[in-house]
């Protein structure tokens, strides 16, 4: 009698331990479902949910249709299948029988070859229509915008050969208006990826690829270079700029000019000496807004940054908000700030070393200055 309740009682607490099991895979199965999409259905500035351009728009409904309906299917019926396997199949109480072997059913392995085949079929037809489809260049008679985009270690540049502007940070573009990117890299490979107007391209040394979308919304987007480049490759971030066609032509007829001169006797006036002179700044960086677009690109590349209009750009040293107390902090606390970069280990450690860094009222005047631009 003892044994008989001591064996039922094993067993009860066998079937408490399996629901609480099941209780617990489901709970966690609910849980990483409905936090799995967080990052791409969220809103956020690298969400690729919420396309404002027709490139990002295209590989969207891509991914909805066939790619999330086809795996939502196959995953439906993966688990039904399985949870009825379980249930109508498990092993009985006191059966202690081998269930029968079965080898070699043709019909079952022909089934798992071709179903697969078939779904992959209808995931890659219109995956690889759509990649000839994007990569189209619109022809001259398009008015698409053209762009040259060089990625360095760690920020990008852009240059406009329709206008002979050239730029940094920022890439300005124009509302329902085709672009078509030329993207290259001076020192390593990078990815320029724009989430939410356009896919992914990679920027090789020695070579060009081209990027063609046409932004839809006007406003200011979030641009990361997606391949590893190097200890700051986090920090090689950029910004679309997307505004109307009136508010381009009056940036590029803004940019076509010199930035003018700070007044004799300000602040900004002495941060430009210190800029041209004592402290080096303009060894790297042009404060000139144009250059002639005939030149090869290898032929005008600079060290650094062109810095013309910085007081217009998003952002300071590629990823840090542009205001005067993060500029302050770049120039004075470079190798804290972005360690590794040229700025901290061509200009920075080297004036530490020699016991030259700028004291803080002089940051303060180049601060000015920029700010003036």
């Amino acid at each position: 009698m003892c044994c008989g309740e001591g064996t039922g009682r094993v067993k009860k607490t066998r079937a408490i331990r399996l629901r609480r099991s099941w209780v617990s895979v489901i709970s966690l199965i609910g849980l990483a479902s409905s936090t799995s999409g967080c990052g791409v259905i969220g809103g956020k500035i690298a969400s690729t949910s919420d396309p404002a351009g027709d490139q990002a728009r295209h590989i969207w409904d891509l991914f909805v249709v066939p790619v999330w309906w086809l795996s939502v299917a196959v995953f439906l019926l993966v688990t039904v299948w399985m949870l009825l396997n379980i249930v109508l199949f498990r092993r009985k109480p006191g059966d202690t029988r081998i269930p029968a072997q079965v080898h070699g059913n043709p019909r079952l392995e022909i089934a798992w070859t071709l179903i697969p085949a078939i779904i992959l079929a209808l995931i890659a037809i219109p995956s690889t229509r759509l990649v000839f489809q994007l990569n189209r260049d619109p022809g001259p008679g398009s008015n698409a915008l053209r762009v040259q985009v060089i990625g360095h270690q760690w920020w990008w540049e852009f240059r406009y050969p329709e206008f002979g502007i050239v730029t940094a940070g920022d890439l300005h573009l124009v509302v329902d208006r085709p672009v078509v990117l030329s993207i290259t890299s001076q020192d390593v490979i990078h990815s320029f990826w724009p989430p939410r107007l356009a896919g992914k391209v990679d920027a090789i040394p020695g070579r060009e690829n081209t990027l063609v979308f046409t932004p839809e919304e006007t406003g200011v987007f979030y641009g990361q270079c997606a391949e590893l480049c190097g200890a700051q490759h986090a920090h090689m971030q950029f910004r679309v700029v997307v505004h109307s066609q009136q508010e381009f032509d009056a940036w590029v007829d803004k940019h076509r000019r010199p930035a003018p001169d700070p007044a004799p006797g300000t602040l900004a006036a002495t941060g430009k000496q210190l800029f041209e002179g004592a402290a080096g700044c303009a060894g790297c960086h042009s404060m000139n807004p144009t250059y002639d677009p005939s030149t090869p690109i290898n032929k005008i590349l600079a060290v650094g940054p062109n810095l013309a209009y910085f007081s217009e750009r998003q952002t300071v040293a590629a990823f840090l908000p542009n205001t005067p107390e993060n500029l302050h902090r770049w120039i004075a606390e470079t190798e804290a700030v972005k360690p590794y970069s040229i700025m901290a280990e061509k200009w920075w450690k080297i004036r530490a070393q020699q016991n030259q860094l700028l004291t803080p009222e002089e940051v303060d005047a180049i601060v000015a200055y920029l700010r003036s631009q």
